[in-house]
């Protein structure tokens, strides 16, 4: 054992985004292991007992406890803020958690919460069901346009919370404008960056307070477990949401951790090739007689297209369709699949098709489904690396039939 702590220190300072995703919150230990190490431990040992109760009390620097301290999930963190553009992130068990550390870290009894309908199911449940049991109301605002978000604000709140582009209708929201309207209420801006990643979009770059992601999805790439992260300025995170997360342990598990860290390696080339695919699809979609409608930022169709341009990279890599004739002919599309997985994650290499309507948004009321716009014909396809000939053979199979 007489290996040293490595000196060499890197310098990612003005580095592009695909370096940092290889080389950000790396910390060596005595051994020089070229690649992260996992630490699977849940407690850590000290020198003596004011040593303990320096960490544990006076908040000195050293890991604690892995519920709230452990070095692989401080090189996910380290990572993920890095490329967000954030000062500090904190890492929880699922994106769900993520939210719910949010929430439950920023409001009480009384408070006011602004959110987009078109927001994934269950955070709508969150907000309305769970959330609303503890005296927490939640104003739902209908459309993109910053006239709807001004009208919710008007009596002040004290968190807003959108997802840009959205699940499953990828409508996207004006992060600059409503983070003015935000601010002037008195509230704090969350963005879930889900559909995007910092990949393809920063809100922070656009005045979000806080950036949410389910690291499920893309930040892993695969499809293997699960992971949530928010980041922010050094002073949210760490006065708001670590006592949360230290008291309440919604803890992403260092194993998960590891994973996640080293599925962001290729983060930026995944986007930018299951993007090239879904904007094809989306193409290929709006021809087809079968689908009468098609949503996906890149397409000039698309209703918010200019906005997604100034604010993502591409326009993504989920790409959703109406087919004509509801719920009976979407199920036939998706049944008659072969090759694509019917699952409702998202964010994998394999591309995955899903029916919202009974899925993702199967749990909140039919109202709240028409608020946000998902009827029953339509599909989400969340499109990954394998070949587009195929993907579009897969999907017109079903969609042929039809016509």
């Amino acid at each position: 054992m007489t290996d040293k702590l490595p000196t060499r220190t890197i310098d990612l300072t003005d580095t592009d985004i695909a370096t940092r995703a290889v080389r950000a919150g790396q910390v060596r230990s005595q051994f020089g292991e070229h690649a992260e190490a996992l630490y699977l431990t849940s407690s850590f040992v000290f020198d003596s007992a004011a040593e303990a109760a320096a960490r544990f009390t006076q908040g000195s620097p050293g890991n604690v406890y892995s519920r709230f301290t452990n070095p692989t999930v401080s090189m996910f963190e380290e990572r993920l803020a890095a490329l967000e553009g954030g000062e500090a992130a904190l890492a929880t068990a699922s994106g769900m958690s993520a939210i719910l550390s949010v929430a439950m870290a920023t409001l009480k009894a009384g408070d006011h919460v602004v959110c987009s309908s078109s927001v994934f199911g269950a955070t709508i449940q969150l907000f309305t069901t769970i959330l609303g049991r503890f005296g927490i109301r939640t104003t739902y605002v209908d459309g993109t346009g910053l006239e709807g978000w001004e009208k919710a604000l008007a009596e002040g709140a004290q968190l807003v919370f959108l997802e840009t582009p959205s699940n499953p209708l990828t409508d996207v929201f004006d992060i600059a404008g409503i983070a003015r309207l935000a601010h002037a209420a008195g509230a704090l801006l969350a963005v879930d960056n889900c559909f995007c990643s910092p990949a393809l979009q920063r809100p922070l770059d656009f005045g979000a307070d806080l950036v949410i992601h389910s690291a499920t999805k893309y930040l892993d790439g695969q499809g293997r477990v699960l992971g949530g992260a928010v980041v922010g300025s050094k002073a949210l995170i760490a006065e708001k949401l670590v006592p949360f997360l230290r008291t309440a342990g919604p803890t992403l598990s260092a194993f998960n951790a590891w994973v996640l860290t080293k599925g962001m390696e290729t983060l930026e080339i995944r986007m930018q090739a299951q993007s090239a695919r879904a904007l094809e699809l989306a193409q290929w979609l709006e021809s087809h007689s079968a689908v009468a409608r098609v949503f996906h930022p890149g397409l000039a169709s698309h209703p918010q297209h200019a906005l997604a341009m100034r604010q993502q990279r591409t326009g993504g890599a989920i790409v959703s369709f109406e087919v004509k004739g509801g719920r009976e002919a979407a199920w036939s599309v998706v049944d008659a699949t072969r090759l694509i997985s019917i699952t409702a994650n998202l964010g994998d290499t394999k591309t995955t098709i899903t029916h919202p309507a009974t899925t993702t948004h199967g749990r909140i009321s039919p109202e709240a489904r028409a608020r946000a716009g998902i009827g029953e014909g339509l599909l989400r396809v969340a499109v990954g690396l394998e070949s587009f000939a195929d993907i579009q053979r897969d999907i017109a199979r079903g969609l042929d039939a039809l016509v």
